[in-house]
């Protein structure tokens, strides 16, 4: 997205933006010194250099808001921002008094009371003066002449966020598009300026200065015969792609060597967010492992006494990037099914032993799994994995259905905790467990897994489709 462009009121926004960058280490050093000076504490040398290093970490570490940052944050938001960053300040200056045996030379009533009240006034010069901020940026007279070139679902849906958002500093003037109104359908409020070989001339007549080009990505030409008409003008130029046509999968933009590239289907595991996301599998497994330790001594006697053949079942899935792998589970069937053609279980089914049913019915079939996770073969939450005889089958008849596997499959997922457990009888319910799947590539955040676990943790006790 574009950043704000300041076109009024330059010299007070510019005030107000090194008001925000001094402000908060003068009010942290400030209240220092007025609490020694409170307490009859004795100014030494070490509270001089505590208070050099606490404007330092200040100016260090990113403001709480910005003129062109998070303008669009919310009280809440702010006040959470500068609550992470003060903390941060107390941990360096907590360890660097630690390795210097420092720290017992300091006030403890002084300190103690610094540390608890210089975050509640931080936050109200802040809310202050992003405020100020604020209320400069959306000055009308702020405001950029817009139109777009195209219209489209996105024109539409950018030209309303434009509308709503002041903050933007853009005023929508209209849209240009070779269609009429009648053809268009043309909602109320909404102004078809002309034709596309009309908007240069209307740019240098009404001196407007940002246009949106949001032409659909198989009209390129038309985009470049666009971008020749407007290069006799000085109007900011963007092009939007119109990939709302596409099922998107963690899209995002970014660049390659300076290279503008837009992501349209990708892990969202990239950067630390894998990291994250292993940890809590080895986390969360490890500790249920330990846990579950007997229930496994337990089951794996029962099976064995009970009905021939191993204990631990294993079977060929598609993992990661549709790579194969072997999961396990306990022992629940008479057969050991793994070829061309697997048969899914199915309530009452024959083939399932009595322990069996009953370790199915509270999945306790599943605990050897997680194993498959210390192994990095699959995650505490994903897509379920499905046999490989399935894949191919579904694969050929369902779209995307393969996109599933851009992450490790899971013990658990959206889909199952949201009714779609057990046995697939139709293409129907397997495209919807799909949908839920891909639904949770798009929207994954380390809080979404703790839900799935803990909605899986309920569902156990007492849905019946498993059998």
């Amino acid at each position: 997205m574009t950043e704000t462009v300041i076109v009024r009121n330059s010299v007070a926004i510019g005030v107000i933006a090194l008001l925000q960058a001094i402000v908060p280490p003068l009010l942290a050093v400030g209240l220092l010194y007025a609490l020694i000076f409170a307490f009859g504490a004795q100014v030494e040398t070490y509270f001089h250099v505590m208070a050099v290093l606490v404007a330092f970490l200040i100016l260090l570490l990113p403001p709480a808001s910005r003129a062109n940052g998070q303008i669009f944050s919310g009280a809440m938001a702010l006040a959470v921002g500068v609550v992470t960053r003060w903390a941060i300040i107390l941990a360096i200056l907590l360890a660097i008094g630690y390795s210097v045996k420092f720290s017992e030379e300091f006030s403890r009533r002084v300190i103690l009371t610094w540390a608890v009240a210089t975050p509640a006034l931080l936050i109200v010069a802040t809310l202050i003066l992003h405020g100020m901020m604020r209320k400069l940026l959306c000055d009308p007279s702020n405001a950029r002449k817009t139109v777009f070139a195209g219209y489209n679902e996105v024109s539409q849906a950018l030209a309303k966020q434009l509308s709503q958002n002041q903050e933007l500093c853009m005023s929508v003037e209209g849209f240009f598009d070779d269609r009429g109104p009648d053809r268009l359908k043309v909602e109320g409020g909404v102004r078809l300026l002309g034709r596309l070989s009309e908007l240069a001339a209307f740019v240098k007549m009404r001196s407007v200065q940002v246009i949106f080009i949001a032409l659909p990505v198989r009209h390129l030409q038309r985009v470049t015969d666009l971008l020749d008409d407007l290069r006799d003008t000085t109007a900011s130029i963007y092009y939007v792609p119109d990939i709302i046509v596409f099922d998107l999968i963690q899209a995002r933009s970014g660049s390659i060597n300076g290279i503008p590239v837009i992501a349209m289907c990708e892990t969202p595991f990239y950067g630390y967010r894998g990291v994250i996301k292993r940890l809590t599998d080895i986390a969360i497994s490890t500790l249920v492992l330990l846990l579950t330790l007997p229930i496994f001594i337990v089951v794996a006697i029962a099976i064995f006494s009970t009905s021939p053949g191993p204990i631990i079942f294993r079977q060929r899935r598609y993992g990661l990037n549709g790579e194969e792998i072997t999961v396990y589970k306990f022992r629940t069937m008479k057969v050991m099914e793994d070829g061309a053609a697997v048969i899914q279980a199915t309530k009452e089914d024959p083939r399932t032993t009595s322990v069996g049913r009953f370790l199915r019915r509270y999945s306790l079939d599943e605990l050897p799994q997680l194993i498959n996770v210390l192994q990095g073969r699959m995650s505490l939450v994903g897509p379920r994995p499905h046999a490989v005889a399935h894949n191919e089958m579904y694969r050929k008849l369902i779209k995307g259905y393969m996109v599933r596997h851009k992450v490790l499959p899971g013990i658990t997922g959206l889909a199952q905790v949201n009714g779609l457990r057990g046995e697939t009888r139709t293409v129907e319910q397997m495209e919807a467990r799909v949908r839920y799947d891909l639904e949770y590539l798009r929207n994954w955040s380390v809080t979404l897994d703790l839900q799935i676990i803990a909605k899986t943790a309920l569902r156990v006790l007492t849905d019946t489709k498993a059998f």
